[in-house]
């Protein structure tokens, strides 16, 4: 199974070609497309890279769905006996993407292990 987790406003998140992924609000129009390029993980095809930090030059292609906003969470507070209450309430916004492509970057070869030249006068 090929996915990567990538890192947006702060939170990590892992994603496969097809997921619809829910993140902070981003300032894009549904439609429009996005590329995160603060990849930290890839998997294709069993094969896993681990970037220091990234992975260089592997992107995750996504494409903007909706811009929309999470239940309202209330918040209360209440200190009993001396009649305080206080509530409010909070919608956070978010934007759905879905997932269109990864990019696992450029494949490096292993180079070959250099070993010193026998000097075999000196034997």
């Amino acid at each position: 199974m090929d996915y990567a987790i990538f890192r947006s406003g702060g939170r990590q998140y892992r994603a496969s070609v097809g997921d619809t992924v829910v993140l902070d609000k981003l300032p894009l129009e549904p439609g429009s497309p996005v590329e995160f390029d603060q990849v930290l993980l890839v998997s294709k095809g069993g094969n896993v890279k681990v970037g220091a930090p990234t992975v260089s030059g592997a992107k995750v292609k996504a494409k903007v769905l909706e811009q929309g906003r999470d239940k309202k969470v209330i918040v209360f507070k209440y200190k009993s006996k001396i009649r305080y209450r206080r509530k409010t309430g909070h919608r956070q916004d978010h934007t759905k993407v879905s997932i269109e492509g990864i990019n696992a970057g450029r494949a490096r070869r292993a180079k070959a292990a250099k070993q010193p030249a026998k000097d075999e006068s000196a034997a």
